[in-house]
């Protein structure tokens, strides 16, 4: 079986580039899925909170398959008409004979989970600009440490292959930092890495040799003159095979990359973009579809080799362990959709895996 688990926002609804918040949709959840299974096959679904609102890494799986952890967790207050943000972890254990949720208080609000490779320890990033670390031994989660790694919020986090090392994303204070896992305890390593404006998501490939990470723009900002226009974003390929990690490329892609992912071989990037589907019909950046966008890593240079439509504010994209499948979240369409590497371009198989509410966040286990 090949895991993934997507964790899907009920409450918001995309309505023609606005949100809103009909009643009666019922809860979030997370639903654990084999993209094995033919056709892919939902396992479990359970009840959690979550959001679309922050990066689409609000969720990891363990390499078990046995834990998952759920982040970004909000519900929605209709007597005030405001979205209220939770400072809880959830952990849903998947080895009963019936899934089981815990929570865990946090004090600050989470925005993206990772497990390292070893399954030992699980990162988690806040608002606040901390960085908790757990220990994670026989299903028991143990907070460990916390880091300041910013005095603004932090956003997706992303885990060397051999566990090494983490990149995390700096949204407010721009670029992304590199934490050291070696020792018994999570250091900040001195050196920055060079990203585009409101670095969002990380992704890594399964060798230690490269890593990507998307850049939302001015739309992922609180501009007080001004909204964004739908302009072009950028992606920033990283060489992680060498100390210190170095940006090697950018690359310009449609406005709001919300997901990157680079494939477990190293040798494509996706870019799942809104492009504008994100926006009211009436803005003069608006388009009706979003935008998923690959590219091949040529020895650290960044080439466009194809680009297909998708559904309108899409939200988080992973690789498939083989290199060779995309598995993105269309978010207006309730639904993950897949698409197929194949004579060195992007096809869309037409398979569709419908969840019970807005898919907001992925990950592989």
């Amino acid at each position: 079986m090949e895991l993934f688990v997507s964790a899907n926002d009920a409450k918001l609804v995309r309505d023609a580039g606005r949100d809103v918040f009909p009643a009666g949709t019922g809860p979030d959840t997370l639903s654990l899925i084999d993209l094995d299974a033919d056709p892919p096959a939902v396992l479990a679904t359970v009840d959690v909170r979550t959001s679309i609102v922050g990066p689409p890494q609000a969720v990891a799986l363990s390499p078990d398959g046995r834990l998952a952890a759920v982040a970004a967790p909000t519900s929605y207050d209709r007597a005030a008409a405001a979205l209220v943000f939770h400072d809880v972890l959830q952990l849903v254990r998947f080895d009963g004979e019936h899934p089981a949720v815990d929570v865990i208080e946090l004090g600050s609000h989470p925005q993206a989970v990772a497990f390292t490779p070893d399954g030992g320890r699980l990162l988690v990033t806040t608002v606040s600009g901390t960085l908790i670390v757990f220990g994670v031994q026989d299903g028991t989660v143990t907070e460990r440490q916390r880091l300041t790694l910013s005095d603004g919020r932090l956003a997706g986090v992303g885990l060397i292959a051999d566990g090494s090392a983490a990149i995390v994303s700096l949204r407010d204070e721009q670029g992304a930092v590199v934490v050291d896992l070696t020792g018994d305890g999570a250091a900040l390593r001195p050196h920055r890495i060079a990203t585009g404006v409101s670095p969002y998501v990380v992704d890594n490939d399964a060798d230690g040799h490269w890593a990507v990470i998307g850049a939302v723009g001015y739309a992922g900002k609180e501009s007080r003159n001004g909204v964004s226009a739908g302009d072009a974003d950028l992606i920033t390929l990283v060489d992680t095979s060498s100390v210190p990690f170095r940006a090697v490329a950018h690359a310009a892609v449609p406005s709001v990359p919300e997901g990157v992912a680079i494939s477990p071989d190293g040798a494509w990037v996706a870019a799942l973009c809104m492009a504008g589907s994100q926006l009211p019909s009436d803005h003069p950046g608006h388009s009706a579809t979003g935008s998923l966008v690959l590219f091949a890593n040529n020895d650290g240079e960044l080439r466009r080799v194809g680009e297909v439509a998708t559904g309108a504010a899409a939200q988080g994209v992973v690789f498939s362990r083989d290199s060779r499948r995309i598995v993105a979240q269309l978010y207006a369409d309730r639904c993950l959709a897949v698409y197929a590497v194949a004579n060195g371009g992007l096809a869309d198989t037409g398979v569709r895996i419908g969840v019970p509410g807005g898919p907001a966040s992925l990950r592989r286990g």
